[in-house]
C-alpha cells in the first residue's frame, strides 16, 4: 500500500485533497447524526454488570445500533414474496389450538430429504414466518425441508417468555413427529434461529425432549443460534 501510494501521489489532486477535507470537516455531524449506541447522558447507578437504565434499555433497542433496521425488515419480506413466486406458496400446518401456532413449509422435491426448523427474530415484540421465507430457497435448491414457525409476541403473550419458548418447542414437536407427512426424514433434523429467535433456539437446544415431549433426547441433530443472546456462565 505504501509502494502504491509513493507511486501514485503525484496523481493526487486538488478536487481530491479538498473532498477528503470537507470529508473530515463533516465526520463529526456526520457521527451525531447517525449515532450508534445509547444517547449521551450521564452515568447513573449500575443495574447490570457495568450497564446503568439507559445503556440497559438500549441494549435492547435495535435501533441504538441499526438505524436501518426498518428497511432491513422490509427488505426481507419483499425477498421472501420474490421466494414464494419462485417456489410456490407454503403448506401451512397448524401445530397448536390458537391462529399464531402455525408454520409453513417449504418442500424440496428430494424425497425423505433433512429438515430445518427456522424461528424469526424481532426482538421478541414480533416478525412473521411469511416474511422469513428469504432462506427458504437455499435450503430447497440444495434438497432440504425449509420450515418457518409462527408464534405469539411478547405482547400477546402477556410478557412470558415461557410461554414463547412452550410455542416454539411445540412447534419443533409437530415438525419432528410430522416429518412424514411432508416428505421430511426425522434422522436428519436440525433447527436455528435469528436475534431473539437465536435465544428461542437455545431454549429448544437445552429442553429435555423425553421429559417434556416423550420425544428421543437427541432427535435435533444440530442448531444455528445466530445474533442471539446468551447466557453461557456456569450457574
Amino acid at each position: 500500500m505504501q509502494a502504491y501510494a509513493r507511486q501514485n501521489v503525484g496523481r493526487i489532486t486538488r478536487r481530491m485533497l479538498l473532498s477528503a477535507a470537507g470529508f473530515a470537516a463533516a465526520a463529526p455531524a456526520l457521527a451525531a447524526e447517525c449515532r450508534i449506541g445509547p444517547p449521551p447522558h450521564e452515568k447513573g447507578p449500575l443495574v447490570w454488570m457495568d450497564y446503568d437504565p439507559v445503556e440497559l434499555d438500549a441494549a435492547y433497542d435495535q435501533l441504538q445500533y441499526a438505524p436501518l433496521m426498518g428497511q432491513n425488515v422490509k427488505r426481507q419480506a419483499s425477498l421472501s414474496e420474490a421466494v414464494r413466486g419462485r417456489l410456490g406458496q407454503p403448506l401451512r400446518r397448524q401445530y397448536g389450538q390458537t391462529q399464531v401456532e402455525a408454520l409453513d413449509i417449504y418442500r424440496t422435491n428430494r424425497p425423505n430429504a433433512p429438515v430445518f426448523v427456522f424461528i424469526h427474530g424481532g426482538a421478541w415484540l414480533g416478525g412473521l414466518a411469511k416474511n422469513n421465507a428469504f432462506p427458504a430457497e437455499l435450503f430447497v435448491n440444495a434438497g432440504v425441508n425449509y420450515v418457518a414457525l409462527d408464534f405469539a409476541a411478547i405482547k400477546e403473550a402477556d410478557g412470558d417468555l415461557r410461554r414463547m419458548t412452550d410455542q416454539v418447542r411445540r412447534g419443533i414437536a409437530w415438525a419432528y413427529q410430522n416429518a412424514d407427512s411432508f416428505g421430511g426424514d426425522r434422522n436428519r433434523f436440525y433447527v436455528g434461529g435469528f436475534s431473539s429467535g437465536g435465544h428461542l433456539c437455545g431454549v429448544s437446544l437445552v429442553t429435555d425432549w423425553q421429559k417434556d415431549f416423550d420425544l428421543p433426547p437427541d432427535f435435533i441433530k444440530g442448531g444455528l443460534c445466530m445474533s442471539g443472546m446468551y447466557d453461557l456462565r456456569r450457574l
